[in-house]
């Protein structure tokens, strides 16, 4: 065999089948190619809601996933970030009334660290002090939802509404609310690397402490 035909095969490139978490029952997202498996680790694909349940009402929101895994001929996925679209968000918005938003970082019951963006839009203009007891609640209740949950549990409350609808509940009785979504959830860091981070801080701290 010449080494012009071993070159032409070692660039001959394949075809994987890109699939969801278990949680996500392994749904079929795209497919990628590369020369060598391990090119394929890392990539992201974007997809959304509504193409993964075959629900048009579902398309305002977006899901990213990113390859962790790769078998002979499907590369297997983690999820990432759950975010809705901005058109949508925009839709939300009514003039004399009151967005209030909210940016929680929170540990999972597994250790995952996550960023969760709860939104509540009001039905008229909230003074201050409602926006700010509206936030306040929202913060807790996203971090009342963590450390009862594993990551994909806290990934599903989210995806399914769950979180919102509990949210709201409590919400509206310190002032009506028209809407409250999940803008968006992202992965911080996995367990791994929550630790190592930890790790890393002790060891600063321990070096201080000898100073």
């Amino acid at each position: 065999m010449s080494e012009r035909s071993v070159s032409r095969r070692k660039q001959e490139k394949r075809w994987y089948t890109v699939l969801a978490p278990e949680q996500f029952d392994r749904a079929e997202l795209g497919e990628t190619t590369a020369n060598d498996p391990e090119q394929v680790y890392g990539r992201t694909i974007e997809t959304t809601l509504g193409d993964l349940k075959d629900d048009a009402g579902e398309n305002s929101t977006k899901l990213t996933f990113k390859i962790n895994d790769v078998g002979s001929d499907s590369a297997y996925t983690e999820f990432v970030e759950h975010a809705l679209t901005r058109d949508y968000l925009r839709s939300l918005v009514r003039r004399g009334s009151s967005k209030v938003e909210s940016f929680v970082t929170v540990l999972t019951t597994d250790d995952y660290r996550v960023q969760v963006q709860p939104v509540a839009f009001t039905t008229k203009k909230a003074d201050h002090s409602q926006e700010r007891a509206i936030r306040k609640l929202m913060t807790e209740i996203v971090e009342e939802a963590a450390e009862e949950r594993s990551f994909a549990d806290l990934v599903d409350s989210v995806v399914e509404g769950r979180l919102s609808s509990a949210i709201y509940g409590e919400a509206k009785t310190i002032y009506p609310l028209r809407r409250v979504e999940i803008q968006k959830l992202s992965l911080e860091a996995r367990p791994d690397e929550v630790a190592e981070e930890e790790e890393t801080s002790v060891d600063v701290d321990e070096e201080d402490a000898e100073v």
